[in-house]
């Protein structure tokens, strides 16, 4: 499919795999979207920006890379960078279309039906998008899709009125004669509210006359704030709703001053906010910020996990005032047609965006049209890179799973390096540009948005699975009953079902050449790890290991502790569960966990705990595991007491042992063993024999895992 996506200053339209729908969302064939003129074309502005200018108006940014560069690497964070800064980024938030599939969980919506679609995560200009149920509306059947297709800009206008909380008969001023200005001025009329307008562009004035607004002020013609106080008869307006675009403070001011004594100012648009007391103090006005198209804006529950707001608490929620704009269209309330400047198709998208870079007057709005595909003509969801060569004879073929930062910047530059031993074949991702734009830089032979794909390539050996967790188990399954190796992020599974389908696979089919499965417990391949183990193999006596991960907060709302990331026992210590039955080679004889219940909710307790594990062969291992440090202090620290001897492990730099001669490492920067992991999965692939992560290994650290989160479950119940 055709997409738009804002590069370093240009707008390109690249051929991009059709997403796949999920769980509470549609498929929707775009017939068209509509271009936010302002706030597009300021993310053109600063996609173009030397990357030294970027950094001085993101310099928080600039800190994380600086970070990044001293714990890992100043070629990790380059690759990292180079990726974001050439993948492109998707564009345009309003569109409408035809459902071609439902995913499950969505019981009003079925292939066939018109919709309209908000969100500036998901409603692209793109032939095909994918959009939560939350953020897709039916159209009525007297409404054109390219009317249909404003209903992001309706709906944040109408929310702007909303705030202003209009009532019959009062006097409404409306600063900025833009999209929104003009969508705004016939809700106020529809409200039953007399509407002053003032713009600086006199056409935009004329245009809101006609359509229905009651007096129109241009600079020129005088002083606009005593001209307001004129038309009222001295009294002030009830309230004005700002919907200009400009850094300048003096709108706001302005706005402020058009008021009668208790009214309100509604900021929709982008403004200065240099506030001046006397502007609003001795009226004692009310000043609201309008958020984007209503309730559910930014609610991570709502707009992608479907959770709606109850009517008798919320009454318009972000849906329910996209559905409302669109009865307006339809019922002729609202007249969008005189605002449409220009429908462009999508293949003349930059003549579209040149022509908002001219001189002079702007348009107000501009449409994409999408061609009138077949009803049953099958989404593409492959496209192939012609710039990459084949693999050799010698080579893994492999594909990546889950295109995210942590693949991007860690495991492909990777197998790059060892590109002797490994051909990248394929790159899968959720967002068909993020896999465009992979493959391109990293020479990948196609970017795919199917997973099933992958599994069926008889040219794929190999499969890098890099998703979300709560997929890890079910994709490893797969991949390994179609005869792939898998190289698994952790963790291995979430649940004990799923493990055991796992297990069972490998204890039921004996009896020929079974794929490597290893999951990415990569700290046992650190070069500080391995130096432990062959210090203590020849050991006397078990041993004290003493584990702490200072791991930092994470709030409430991260994806990892949502049902997508089980939570940092599950997705994180378990790491260090491996890393205690590889010290000890030996099977696990009881596991014992306590959390602390934080005083205030702004801590999990399942973020604070200790567990202790202790082994067959004598041993007993803690981990300490907090969310309650300072990220100034080094993350991990691993102690071991054996024989006589003090070994210890900071951050994975420097490894000192105490009590003997025999000496320690260190390295200039941390080294948790990613590429050395890569490494060994292919020597196993290869050359065959043992696996680098034996199975009953994997499964047990997953084990304790599963018993730790069994008992700092309970802290929840704590009084």
């Amino acid at each position: 499919m055709k997409q738009v996506l804002i590069r370093q200053g240009q707008v390109v339209v690249e051929e991009i795999p059709v997403p796949q729908v999920e769980s509470g969302t549609v498929l929707v064939r775009v017939n068209y979207s509509c271009i936010s003129i302002g706030t597009e074309m300021s993310g053109i502005k600063a996609s173009g920006l030397p990357l030294w200018k970027k950094a001085l108006k993101q310099p928080e940014n600039v800190k994380k890379a600086l970070q990044m560069v001293v714990t890992q690497g100043l070629a990790h964070t380059r690759n990292l960078v180079d990726s974001k800064l050439s993948a492109g980024q998707p564009t345009g938030y309003s569109a409408s279309g035809i459902v071609i599939e439902a995913g499950s969980g969505i019981d009003d919506l079925r292939p066939g039906d018109r919709v309209a679609c908000a969100g500036a995560q998901c409603a692209h200009h793109a032939e095909f998008i994918r959009v939560p149920g939350n953020l897709t509306v039916p159209v009525p059947e007297n409404v054109d899709l390219a009317l249909a297709s404003t209903v992001t800009l309706g709906a944040i206008a109408l929310q702007g009125v909303r705030r202003a909380s209009p009532t019959l008969g009062e006097t409404f001023v409306v600063l900025g004669l833009g999209i929104l200005g003009q969508l705004i001025v016939q809700l106020l009329k529809a409200n039953g509210c007399r509407v002053i307008g003032t713009d600086l562009d006199r056409e935009r004035v004329n245009l809101a006359n006609k359509l229905g607004m009651d007096i129109g002020i241009h600079p020129d013609e005088g002083n606009d704030i005593e001209a307001v106080a004129r038309f009222t008869d001295g009294i002030g307006s009830d309230g004005v709703i700002i919907a200009a675009s400009t850094s300048s403070d003096k709108v706001i001011s302005t706005a402020f001053q058009m008021c009668r004594k208790k009214g309100r100012v509604v900021l929709v648009g982008d403004v200065g906010l240099n506030l001046t007391r006397a502007d609003f103090y001795q009226k004692e006005l009310d000043f609201f910020i309008s958020t984007s198209y209503g309730p559910g804006r930014y609610d991570f529950l709502y707009e992608e996990k479907g959770l709606d707001y109850p009517v008798p608490y919320v009454r318009w929620t972000e849906n329910r005032n996209m559905s409302e704009y669109l009865r307006l269209i339809s019922d002729r309330k609202v007249k969008v047609d005189p605002l449409i400047a220009a429908t462009y198709s999508i293949e003349q998208a930059g003549e579209a965006y040149e022509s908002l870079k001219a001189e002079g007057a702007k348009p107000l709005m501009i449409l994409l049209s999408y061609p009138k595909s077949k009803e049953d003509t099958t989404p593409i969801r492959t496209v192939p890179n012609p710039t990459a060569t084949p693999a050799g004879s010698h080579q893994i073929r492999i594909a990546i799973a889950g295109a995210g930062d942590f693949a991007r910047g860690m495991h492909l530059p990777n197998l790059q390096a060892l590109s002797s031993s490994y051909h990248i074949q394929a790159i899968m991702s959720r967002t068909g540009h993020n896999a465009v734009a992979t493959a391109k830089q990293f020479n990948v032979n196609y970017a795919t948005t199917d997973y099933q794909q992958i599994l069926d390539d008889p040219e794929i050996d190999a499969v890098l699975i890099a998703t979300r967790h709560n997929l890890h188990a079910i994709m490893a399954l797969k991949a390994i009953q179609a005869g792939k190796h898998v190289l698994l992020e952790k963790p291995l599974a979430l649940t004990r079902d799923e493990l055991k389908e796992i297990e069972n696979f490998y204890l039921s089919s004996t009896g020929h050449l079974l794929p490597v499965l290893m999951t990415g417990f990569n700290r046992r391949f650190s070069c500080h790890i391995r130096r432990i183990y062959e210090i203590i193999k020849n050991r006397s006596n078990p041993m004290i290991l003493n584990y702490r991960m200072n791991a930092g907060y994470i709030p409430f709302n991260h994806w990892v502790h949502t049902e997508e990331g089980g939570g940092r026992n599950l997705g994180e210590a378990c790491h260090i569960y491996d890393l205690f039955t590889y010290l000890t080679e030996s099977k696990v004889t009881s596991v014992s966990a306590k959390a602390i219940k934080p005083a205030h909710n702004y801590y999990r307790c399942k973020d604070n705990f200790i567990a202790t594990i202790t082994f067959e062969e004598g041993s007993v291992a803690t981990l300490t595991y907090t969310a309650l440090g300072s990220k100034e202090y080094p993350k991990e620290q691993l102690d071991i007491f054996v024989d006589g001897k003090v070994l210890s492990l900071n951050d994975y730099k420097e490894l000192t042992i105490t009590g003997s001669k025999v000496k320690g490492t260190e390295t200039k920067r941390i080294d948790k063993g990613q590429k050395d992991e890569l490494e060994a999965f292919a020597l196993a692939i290869q050359k065959g024999g043992e696996w680098p992560i034996p199975l009953w290994q994997q499964v047990q650290a997953t084990n304790i895992a599963f018993l730790v989160e069994d008992e700092i479950g309970s802290c929840f119940l704590q009084g």
